[in-house]
C-alpha cells in the first residue's frame, strides 16, 4: 500500500508528459509539428496543380514564341487586335503559358473594345499577384501570375459589375484550354464552375 500511491503519481505524471505535444500543437507552438488536420487543404490544392519549378531563362528562351518571352518575362506588350484571345468567345480556361497554373476563367470574359483579353476577375484571388508599375507616366497596376511570376498585363478600376475591374492581359501571356479539354488536360476540378453557370462540356464530337 505504501508504494501505491507514489506509482499513481508517476503515471499520473508520465500520462500528462504525454499529453503535452498534443495541447502544444492545438495552440500552434512554433517548432511542434503541424497537426495532421490543417494540412488537408494543401494536399488538396496539390492535387489540382502540380508543384512547379520555374525552369532557366535559357529553356524559357526555347519553349516560348519570342513575343511570349518579351511578354511573360521582360514586362512586354502585344499589339492590341493582333493576338489570339482578344475576341475569342469560346468557353474555358486561359492558364498561364509558362506554368499551366489557371488564371481566368471565359465566364469572367468580357469585350473591353481595347483589343486585349479582358476579365473583371481572376479564377482565384492567390492566382495572381499585383505590384505598382510607374513605367509609365501614370503609375498603374501590374498584374502577375503567383507560381511563374509571369508578367500578364494590368488591372483597372473601369471594368463592369460585379467588380468594376478590368483585368487587361496579353494574350501571349496565357494558354487557352476549351471545356471540352478540361477534363484531358487536368482541370477537370473546374468544370464545376461552368455546370453552374450551365456550359456542359459536349458528350461526343470532343477533339482527341
Amino acid at each position: 500500500m505504501k508504494n501505491s500511491i507514489p506509482r499513481a503519481r508517476i503515471r499520473l505524471a508520465l500520462a500528462l508528459a504525454v499529453g503535452l505535444p498534443c495541447a502544444c500543437q492545438a495552440r500552434g507552438v512554433p517548432g511542434d509539428p503541424a497537426p495532421a488536420a490543417p494540412a488537408q487543404p494543401v494536399a488538396q490544392e496539390s492535387t489540382k496543380m502540380p508543384a512547379f519549378q520555374k525552369p532557366p531563362d535559357a529553356e524559357l528562351r526555347k519553349r516560348l514564341t519570342p513575343m511570349q518571352y518579351q511578354v511573360t518575362q521582360h514586362e512586354g506588350t502585344e499589339p492590341p487586335f493582333r493576338n489570339p484571345y482578344w475576341d475569342n468567345h469560346q468557353p474555358g480556361l486561359y492558364v498561364d503559358v509558362v506554368s499551366g497554373e489557371p488564371l481566368f476563367s471565359s465566364l469572367d470574359k468580357f469585350e473591353s473594345g481595347t483589343g486585349w483579353p479582358s476579365f473583371t476577375r481572376p479564377i482565384d484571388p492567390r492566382a495572381v499577384t499585383t505590384r505598382s508599375d510607374f513605367g509609365l507616366l501614370v503609375p498603374r497596376t501590374e498584374v502577375r501570375s503567383r507560381q511563374a511570376d509571369s508578367h500578364l498585363g494590368h488591372v483597372f478600376d473601369d471594368g463592369p459589375p460585379p467588380t468594376g475591374l478590368r483585368y487587361c492581359m496579353n494574350s501571349a501571356a496565357l494558354r487557352f484550354v476549351p471545356l471540352e479539354r478540361l477534363a484531358q488536360e487536368g482541370y477537370g476540378d473546374y468544370l464545376r464552375l461552368f455546370e453552374a453557370a450551365g456550359e456542359k462540356p459536349p458528350t461526343h464530337g470532343a477533339a482527341p
